[in-house]
């Protein structure tokens, strides 16, 4: 993580590193306990290693016209100062904003995925939290801020045009030199043309061609200076730019050229922010338990799912059995995402090598009927006709509660093996996912909780369950693996099924 502190006089960086020093050891609940840095007076005055003797903290000073000796500092001054350079000469901002652009420079380095945290961003790394970026913006970009109704009167514009500097530090708001007041201001709402920016030279807004290739038509679109930025942004303050282009074909040309006619299908563009979100998704799964055990949240993940294992009795420990095969087991992972692309959750599955059974001696049945997507989306329609509500349901670890008829004995989990007992081996009551009659255990399992419920199966649906009562109430269960789909016309129904299921 890097912060950047602007100072008028080299005096008050004493001052200054008393606060930042306060800051992080509070957020961080580490202490600082060495500080390294240049033979720069401001860190070598008598305050300065008075306060550090102190705080028992030891001084770190390098060697004159040696800045290889503190490389880590040096060559993160130097990224962060060639990132604000290039955003300068991009949008041609001038010098005078240099702090400015390296404020933000800094705040895009700090999400930005690296190597040094194990693939994280340095703000996870420091906050625990994942950063959002749909909120990035174009350094340099014309923007509007929104002038708030006491500040304007009646026939005022509701909006003042800028140009964007940069976020705020402590405030969740955009910082934007307001071209009219000559002045940085702080604004949360505001609406943003990236392909715009300002000429400072002449004082005024130009428009940035910016080249399109659409794959399949060879057509080619550019946004020129008569186009127009169709601008929506939601109540968060987030802004998506829906550029209006004309697409013409590239074979002819002149004033007597046609629009090329469009496809059958439309062509979905995505939003800038969107794509800027996949370009900084950096999700890594590992492959083996070794990769996984130098990760906190995979350890978590691998824990939670032994604990449900051992919630729903699932094995027994037992004495490696001489005549009967044991079949080994692994560890597979997988990274669950939310709709906005964010990291949910890790999750860790201990899966049997069910390729290694052998037919009518680790087991016998494997079929298990799933719904049908017709008898889904008719359910669906049903519920939309009549008005009822719908309801879904996931079962966790839903394999695990199926009752196994055959004896099945499976390896110790890797990285998991107890203590003067690695030699025994587990005999599983229920079912782990791999094997080829999870499905089917599962499936018989949750058909006779059902049964047990008073539900009735469709004679032309396995997977199709429903349940009524003398006053005309009605509900109706679709069952697809551990999925479950329900809807009805009687609320209590509805409930009493749900708190069944819990």
């Amino acid at each position: 993580m890097c912060w950047v502190y602007f100072l008028r006089n080299k005096s008050d960086a004493f001052n200054v590193f008393k606060k930042f020093k306060a800051f992080v050891e509070l957020q961080s609940g580490f202490s600082l306990k060495k500080l390294r840095s240049d033979r720069g007076g401001e860190y070598t005055s008598h305050e300065f290693l008075d306060f550090c003797a102190s705080m028992g903290m030891e001084r770190q000073l390098t060697i004159a016209y040696s800045p290889q000796q503190n490389g880590v500092a040096e060559r993160r001054n130097r990224t962060i100062g060639e990132m604000a350079r290039s955003m300068m000469t991009k949008k041609g901002i001038p010098v005078i904003f240099w702090a400015e652009t390296i404020s933000t420079a800094v705040y895009l380095q700090n999400r930005c995925f690296t190597t040094s945290v194990s693939g994280k961003t340095p703000f996870e790394a420091f906050t625990g939290r994942k950063p959002g970026i749909k909120h990035l913006k174009v350094s340099g970009c014309i923007c509007y801020t929104h002038v708030p109704p006491p500040l304007r009167q009646k026939f005022d514009d509701k909006a003042r045009k800028g140009v964007f500097m940069g976020y705020g530090t402590c405030e969740k708001g955009y910082r934007v030199y307001d071209l009219q007041s000559k002045q940085i201001v702080l604004s949360r709402s505001v609406i943003f043309s990236e392909n715009k920016s300002w000429n400072w030279e002449r004082n005024q807004e130009e428009s940035i061609p910016i080249p399109f290739n659409l794959e399949g038509n060879g057509t080619e679109v550019e946004v020129g200076e008569e186009q127009t930025d169709v601008i929506q942004f939601d109540n968060g303050g987030s802004s998506h730019s829906n550029i209006n282009v004309d697409v013409s074909n590239g074979n002819n040309s002149g004033n007597n050229s046609k629009a090329s006619t469009p496809s059958s299908t439309p062509v979905k563009l995505r939003t800038l922010e969107d794509t800027y979100a996949r370009c900084h998704m950096c999700i890594i799964e590992p492959e083996n338990y070794q990769e996984a055990s130098s990760d906190i949240a995979w350890q978590e993940a691998m824990n939670a799912e032994l604990e449900m294992i051992e919630k729903n009795n699932t094995w027994e420990l037992v004495e490696r059995p001489a005549d009967k095969p044991v079949i080994g087991v692994k560890w597979v992972f997988k990274t669950m995402l939310n709709l906005d692309g964010i990291v949910q959750k890790h999750k860790a599955r201990l899966v049997a090598k069910g390729y290694a059974q052998k037919p009518r001696i680790d087991y016998n049945e494997t079929f298990a009927p799933v719904a049908r997507l017709d008898t889904i989306r008719t359910l669906i329609a049903l519920a939309a006709q009549k008005g009822w509500k719908l309801f879904q349901l996931d079962v966790k670890s839903a394999f695990l509660n199926g009752v196994l008829d055959e004896e099945v004995y499976v390896e110790q989990p890797e990285g998991f093996e107890l203590k003067n007992a690695s030699h025994k081996v587990y005999k599983l009551r229920k079912a782990l996912y791999g094997l080829k009659q999870a499905p089917r255990a599962w499936y018989s399992e949750i058909d006779a909780y059902l049964f047990m419920c008073k539900f009735k199966r469709s004679t032309n649906e396995a997977t199709l369950y429903t349940r009524s009562d003398n006053e005309g109430g009605l509900i109706i269960v679709s069952i697809y693996v551990d999925d479950i789909v329900y809807t009805g016309n009687n609320e209590r129904m509805l409930t009493e099924f749900k708190r069944e299921m819990m």
